[in-house]
């Protein structure tokens, strides 16, 4: 008697970029690098709703959360688990439309390879002054800004997740000392000491560079705060790959403007894309990027089914999934 195939729906949205597009191709692709799990799978895929109802009524996993969530219960009786394709999922808590007994998973794991790069390059270019250097490039100035070396500085990172920890790894690659801080001290590999939060205004002076990559959620919204950034000594960089509600901008910008911070990075502002009449733009010693610090332009969709396979192993086998979005801690 043939088994009854699983019903995966996969549902993309248009408006983002293409990289984060699951296509036929790349899914045939996934599935052919995970032969025994993938055969027992059928699968739809649509685009901004073109099959999402009819899709929901047979579908036992869904990855990409649908647009309208209400009733998911009766709009989607067989569903089992849903997946968000990306690894924040502040914008849709609190979870209270997830119906009870549907697992839902982030894709928490696809951006630590690409974050590290990313790292690599804010935390020298900061430490070499690029930030000013291109500005008197821009103002034809002609200005010799000698910088020391990198090594033996101490980089201050907040959040030891995915990302978190390709910051580490690229600030320790650099020779540099890494403390880390979340929500507990539990230990890091990849950190020379690891602390809470209630340490953090004790830290922040020792900062040369301070990293934010922490989840979004009630305890780390304006963590931050002006208060915190006047913690920070006059010669520190601050790198954000978080998400912008995580520090005080008008604070930050301030600071930037009267030198009382040597730079910044930023790959995430709010809103996105940022307005053309954003004071952030014209900030000096500010380096905005477009919210491409962690997502692989090439691989981002393999990496990311490959880790959906992971988990769907783990489902078939009866074990914990370990991207299980906890609703308590917001990620």
């Amino acid at each position: 008697m043939p088994i009854k195939k699983i019903h995966v729906h996969i549902e993309n949205a248009r408006k983002k970029a293409s990289i984060f597009h699951i296509t036929q191709e790349l899914w045939d692709a996934a599935c052919l690098r995970h032969r025994t799990l993938a055969r027992n799978l059928s699968v739809t895929i649509g685009w901004d709703g073109d099959m999402l109802e009819t899709a929901l009524k047979t579908a036992g996993m869904v990855i990409g959360v649908p647009p309208r969530r209400d009733d998911l219960r009766k709009r989607a009786p067989c569903l089992r688990w849903l997946h968000a394709t990306s690894a924040g999922v502040d914008g849709l808590m609190p979870l209270d439309w997830l119906p009870r007994g549907v697992v839902f998973t982030n894709n928490r794991g696809a951006h630590g390879g690409k974050a590290e790069q990313y790292m690599r390059m804010a935390l020298t270019m900061l430490n070499t002054r690029m930030p000013e250097l291109i500005a008197n490039q821009h103002r034809h100035h002609w200005q010799q800004l000698f910088s020391p070396d990198i090594a033996g500085k101490t980089t201050l990172i907040v959040g030891l997740g995915d990302l978190g920890e390709g910051a580490a790894r690229a600030a320790r690659q650099l020779g540099m000392k890494v403390i880390g801080v979340r929500r507990s001290a539990r230990k890091s590999r990849f950190a020379d000491s690891v602390h809470s939060y209630a340490r953090l205004d004790a830290l922040l002076p020792k900062a040369d560079f301070l990293v934010l990559a922490v989840p979004l959620t009630a305890q780390t919204r304006n963590l931050l705060d002006r208060r915190r950034l006047d913690l920070l000594k006059p010669t520190a960089g601050v790198i954000n790959i978080a998400r912008a509600p995580v520090a005080d901008y008008d604070a930050l910008c301030d600071k930037l403007r009267r030198g009382e911070l040597a730079g910044a990075v930023l790959d995430v502002v709010e809103p996105e894309p940022l307005p053309s009449g954003s004071p952030l733009w014209d900030t000096p010693n500010l380096v905005i990027t477009p919210h491409i610090s962690c997502d692989d332009g090439e691989r981002y969709i393999d990496i990311s089914l490959d880790l959906w396979f992971e988990d769907l192993a783990r489902l078939l086998d009866g074990k914990p999934l370990k991207r299980r979005v906890n609703p308590k801690l917001g990620y």
